[in-house]
């Protein structure tokens, strides 16, 4: 048993997979073993996680999951009566006996014969709760004593051990189907053990928050030839993608150029919109990047309104006219998106014909979403061997695909693989486990990253930090979607430091780009 999330990466198993690999486990091991070793697990793992608890609930379901918690609840019982009746068990059971799995029925008379007495309601206090409820094949929303008991844990505020998923989440989406009434606590401390495989709706969508520390235990299975993982959860940047020394025979020429083509002039917006496209040219300077340009929109001809930036003045301005011209628009990783407005559309049919090397955000995004012929343009940039980038989030991404918000969340990783295939990209779909896809390639989930993010103007450092990110020496496609991920995960990776070191006051985005290395 270990804890995921720290090191490496992990592959990720949907439904169709994870009941393949445990069909091919059952077949081969004496009767109920797998059941056996799943509810030690949860055992073992319970008293490391609550050792001092006085009282603790297992709620067990109508299914296998339930049989899981049955033989936990076993295990705890003989531990309670070792130690002089503390802690005290709890079982509940939603569900007629007599119509349990195989499996379960097995464990049902191994509870029951050992003298573990099954409670007809839950207690009405406990220090620790253990999810045993609804496992992998849950597809409606929980209803009745069901319903009532989720509702229980959910609310109570006590620490809750899910066994394998967390009650009504979707395996393969993340999707989180709740109990009528139901009023989650935010602060609860959530705790999941994933059984035979790693899910990948625990990493992304609901099912961050509702997993909380994921652990895994593969419960003797080796890996099983043929089955497929649906995705890869990306635990630390990739090895290629990690902070190396810098050779002393190089110099600012040797790490990339890059130009933000985003903001809006103050003359013509009045207020000002220049923040995006600062934020994003700050990420992308301390991200590595040897020079980085930065191109207002909708300014007036001539020199920039803008001409530098005093907290970082490293940063180059330049007017549209002079930079679309030029021959960076080539050479250097073009970063066009941050904030523009409408403005970006004028120079997007430019853009896309022009930069060998695109990130395309935000109003670039919604600018192509309404236009055909932009997206015709979009999808013929693979035929030259161009790379292009689209980082949209759920909206964005649900106007690109011609849908809506709702649906681009019922299944995250398919919404941005159809975005990669679509328009042949690397697609970050960013939110709770932001998604990595690419055509022909796995997609990837990022373990990294918190709520401190959802400020205004993170997504703009994300953007600056991928375009240093492929302002490196190019290497093959597969390289450049790995470093597109190690961008992601870094700028994850920035916002858990933040919160483990314990700093006061809120994280900003301009706090962020400062340390996008």
């Amino acid at each position: 048993m270990r804890r995921v999330g720290i090191h490496g990466t992990e592959p990720l198993y949907g439904l169709e997979a994870t009941r393949s690999i445990e069909r091919t486990a059952s077949s081969a091991l004496p009767p109920h073993t797998l059941m056996a070793r799943a509810g030690l697990r949860v055992a073992e793992l319970t008293r490391a996680l609550a050792p001092h608890a006085r009282r603790i609930w297992i709620a067990c379901g109508p299914g296998n999951n339930g049989g899981d918690g049955l033989v936990a609840a076993t295990h705890l019982q003989h531990f309670s009566r070792s130690t002089g009746g503390l802690p005290d068990i709890v079982v509940t059971l939603c569900g007629d006996p007599a119509r349990l799995p195989p499996d379960a029925t097995h464990a049902l008379q191994q509870a029951l014969a050992t003298g573990l007495q099954i409670q007809d309601a839950p207690p009405s206090s406990f220090d620790f709760a253990i999810d045993a409820l609804l496992g992998i094949g849950c597809r409606r929303p929980p209803e009745g004593l069901l319903a009532d008991h989720l509702r229980i844990l959910r609310s109570s505020g006590a620490p809750v051990l899910s066994v394998d998923l967390p009650s009504g989440l979707d395996i393969n989406t993340g999707v989180l189907m709740r109990a009528p009434g139901e009023n989650p606590q935010a602060s609860q401390e959530r705790h999941t053990l994933s059984l035979l495989t790693l899910k990948p709706g625990l990493f992304t969508a609901n099912g961050r928050d509702a997993a909380g520390q994921v652990w895994f235990d593969d419960l003797g299975v080796p890996p099983c030839d043929g089955v497929l993982a649906q995705a890869q959860l990306i635990c630390e940047a990739p090895h290629s993608t990690a902070p190396r020394r810098r050779a002393h025979a190089t110099h600012k020429g040797s790490y990339g150029e890059v130009v933000i083509l985003g903001g809006q002039d103050i003359a013509q917006a009045g207020a000002g919109m220049t923040g995006a496209a600062v934020l994003a040219a700050r990420a992308a300077l301390h991200g590595g990047a040897g020079r980085v340009y930065v191109a207002l929109l909708g300014e007036t001809p001539g020199e920039p309104a803008v001409r530098w930036d005093p907290e970082c003045p490293e940063l180059m301005f330049r007017s549209v006219a002079a930079l679309m011209s030029s021959a960076l628009m080539q050479t250097a990783v073009i970063v066009c998106g941050c904030g523009g407005g409408d403005v970006v559309a004028e120079l997007l049919p430019a853009v896309l014909a022009q930069a060998p090397a695109l990130v395309l955000d935000a109003d670039a995004l919604n600018a192509i979403a309404k236009d055909s012929h932009l997206q015709a343009r979009l999808q013929e940039r693979s035929a030259s061997g161009w790379i292009t980038v689209l980082t949209p989030h759920p909206l964005e991404a649900a106007r690109l695909l011609d849908s809506d918000t709702a649906t681009v969340m019922s299944d995250r990783l398919a919404a941005a693989q159809h975005l990669s295939d679509r328009f042949a990209a690397i697609c970050v779909l960013k939110g709770s486990g932001t998604v990595i896809s690419a055509p022909g390639s796995m997609p990837m989930i990022n373990a990294s990253g918190n709520a401190a993010l959802a400020t205004a103007g993170t997504g703009d450092v994300l953007a600056g930090m991928i375009g240093s990110a492929l302002a490196l020496p190019p290497g093959s496609f597969e390289q450049t979607v790995q470093r597109v991920a190690g961008a992601v995960h870094q700028h994850g990776r920035l916002a858990d430091r933040w919160i483990q070191t314990a700093h006061a006051g809120h994280l900003t985005a301009s706090m962020l780009a400062e340390q996008a290395l």
